[in-house]
């Protein structure tokens, strides 16, 4: 297969690994009440465990996506499926919430931090046209969780305990995982194989160090963090908010699907309109529509309305995330994607962190969500600001090739 198709391979490789991934990790949400009432751990406490896989994939996103750039995705994304499908097994056999956290936390969440960096890194690589478009549908695979894996998580706790639940996921991960991992191949310009013509700008010659100091990637952390800061909170306590308003499990899981829905639409929308307005255009309308759509949710108490509210803010947050992505590429070497990828996925964990912990203290406190989603309407604010200071890496005109006599 030509490296021109097998491009496509990798974006649905790509897609389908970061679906049952983030589905792995996020079924922590559907099973937030279930462990409760069986555990008598407390919502805070359970909730913790994401906050932990959130700084777990901060510290691991850059260590696999340096890894990535020198030993190639396979291995990497190969270890992380390996990983993640072993922790969830052992997640649900903990029998003290600090177990449940170390296990379900670090090793988790470091083992999903294994499929979104390289794995961005690696699609930016195969793609000269349409790079927006491609990073976006690897993105809206990843957005396929919530109404693939969490439906799936939702039925098995609805008829069986929270334990074999999990360990049903697990065999799930590994049984997709694994065999798709295989699949994942460099970019061609990184295995000495010819790269097609591109009208592109070169960046200019940087050592790596030389890009972590850089203006551009001290802007793109600082607006991932704000941006993820901002939609932690509603994905995750989302659920957990629709049933403590007295509607059903199963009925509040599918609000989580509406949101992944439109994400898909989202996704794919912003990364056309990435393609032809601009990465960076796009994003600053994308968080400062964020911002006001993580707010909604509080006017909102029936099914109705949180489809409502769910759709838009899905749409809206699942379409800015694939353009960090295009941006890092736009500015920065191929040679370093991983490195520089995985810088922004820190950063972005390290927001995505604060939404679980913020979320369970808020409820525990308060019994309402009402303070988590002004506090994400900030955030959103914060982030919109942010971004509107990003200026683009000064690059250097590649030089024509002389012409054959």
């Amino acid at each position: 297969m030509s490296n021109f198709h097998y491009r496509w391979v990798i974006v649905a490789a790509g897609g389908l690994l970061g679906c049952v991934a983030i589905g792995g990790m996020f079924s922590l949400p559907v099973f937030l009440q279930p462990i409760a009432r069986d555990t008598g751990w407390s919502v805070t406490g359970i909730s913790s465990a994401m906050t932990i896989g959130f700084l777990a994939m901060a510290v691991t996103s850059m260590i696999w996506g340096t890894l990535s750039d020198r030993l190639g995705p396979l291995p990497v994304v190969l270890t992380g499926s390996v990983v993640l499908a072993s922790s969830l097994a052992l997640a649900s056999l903990a029998t003290s919430l600090v177990a449940f956290q170390f296990i379900f936390g670090l090793m988790v969440g470091g083992a999903t931090a294994a499929i979104f960096a390289p794995m961005m890194a690696t699609v930016t690589g195969w793609f000269d046209t349409h790079r927006s478009l491609a990073v976006s549908l690897v993105s809206a695979g990843m957005g396929m969780a919530p109404m693939t894996m969490s439906p799936l998580a939702a039925w098995l706790v609805s008829n069986h305990d929270w334990r074999t639940s999990m360990q049903i996921v697990a065999l799930v991960v590994a049984a997709i995982m694994i065999p798709v991992s295989l699949l994942v191949r460099r970019a061609p310009a990184l295995e000495g194989a010819p790269a097609a013509p591109s009208a592109e700008p070169v960046q200019a010659e940087m050592s790596r160090a030389q890009a972590l100091r850089s203006p551009q990637f001290i802007i793109l952390l600082l607006t991932n963090f704000f941006c993820c800061a901002t939609h932690s909170g509603p994905i995750i306590h989302t659920v957990s908010y629709a049933i403590s308003c007295g509607i059903p499990i199963v009925a509040a899981v599918t609000i989580y699907s509406v949101e992944g829905l439109a994400g898909m639409g989202g996704r794919i929308a912003f990364g056309l309109l990435g393609d032809r307005f601009g990465a960076k255009r796009v994003l600053v309308l994308g968080l400062l529509a964020q911002a006001f759509g993580a707010l909604g949710f509080i006017f909102v108490r029936e099914l109705g309305g949180f489809y409502s509210v769910a759709a838009v803010f899905g749409f809206i947050y699942a379409g800015t995330m694939p353009l960090y992505a295009v941006l890092a590429r736009e500015n920065f070497p191929l040679r370093m994607m991983g490195t520089v990828i995985g810088g922004t996925a820190m950063a972005g964990s390290l927001g995505m962190a604060t939404g679980p912990l913020a979320g369970g203290l808020i409820y525990d406190a308060f019994a309402s969500y009402a303070w988590l989603y002004i506090g994400s309407w900030i955030m959103g604010l914060g982030a919109f600001l942010i971004a509107m200071t990003f200026r683009p890496m000064p690059v250097a005109k590649a030089e024509p090739r002389p012409v054959p006599a």
